[in-house]
C-alpha cells in the first residue's frame, strides 16, 4: 500500500470514532529513540487559526517524558486487527520493555517525523503547549452530581497534562 499526505482539511473521518472507538498510537522520539502508548481521550479542531490535535497523558507514563522532550508528536490510528497491540501499548510500560520491537512495528520517516508504517493514518503534529489539568477547575457540568468525579478518573490525583499539537500533515494508506 502507497503511503499519501493530506492536508488536515482533507480528512473525512469521524474523529470520534477515529479517537474513541479506533484508539491512536501517540508516540514520540527522544535521544534516538522512539516510545508510544495509546490513548482514546483527545479530539481534533481549530485553535489559534491552525488544525490542531489535542491529547492528555498521565504523569507517571513514561511515553511523556518522550513527549516532554520532543518537539514534534504522531498520532497514528491502526486498522482493526491490531486492536491487541493497541490494548497491549495501553497497559504495558516502554520503561520494561520494547513495545516497537515486541510488535515488530516498522519505523518510517516523514521530514522530522518518525512514524509507523502499518498504521493506516498517522497525523504529524507539532506541540504548541502542554498543561497540567488542575482539579479547582472541574465545573459544575463536569461533575454532573458525582460528588466523587476528580476521585472516579484521579484516584491518585495524577492529573493528566493536555498538550495541543498544530497538525502538519496527515499520512493515510492508499
Amino acid at each position: 500500500m502507497a503511503i499519501k499526505e493530506i492536508r488536515p482539511t482533507d480528512l473525512t473521518e469521524n474523529v470520534f470514532k477515529l479517537i474513541g472507538q479506533d484508539w491512536m498510537l501517540v508516540s514520540a522520539v527522544h535521544n534516538g529513540k522512539i516510545n508510544g502508548m495509546t490513548a482514546s481521550w483527545g479530539g481534533l479542531g481549530i485553535l489559534w487559526a491552525r488544525p490542531v490535535a489535542y491529547v492528555f497523558i498521565r504523569p507517571t507514563r513514561y511515553t511523556k517524558e518522550f513527549v516532554d522532550a520532543s518537539d514534534g508528536i504522531t498520532l497514528s490510528v491502526f486498522e482493526k486487527k491490531y486492536k491487541p497491540m493497541m490494548q497491549y501499548f495501553g497497559t504495558v510500560s516502554g520503561r520494561d520493555e520494547d513495545k516497537i520491537a515486541k510488535y515488530a512495528l516498522t519505523q518510517k520517516e516523514h521530514g522530522a517525523y518518525t512514524y509507523f508504517d502499518e498504521a493506516r493514518l498517522t497525523l504529524l503534529t507539532k506541540k504548541l503547549y502542554a498543561q497540567t489539568l488542575d482539579a479547582s477547575f472541574f465545573t459544575k457540568a463536569a461533575v454532573n452530581g458525582q460528588e466523587d468525579f476528580p476521585h472516579t478518573y484521579y484516584p491518585e490525583h495524577d492529573y493528566h497534562t493536555m498538550y495541543i499539537a498544530e497538525i502538519d500533515s496527515i499520512l493515510v494508506k492508499e
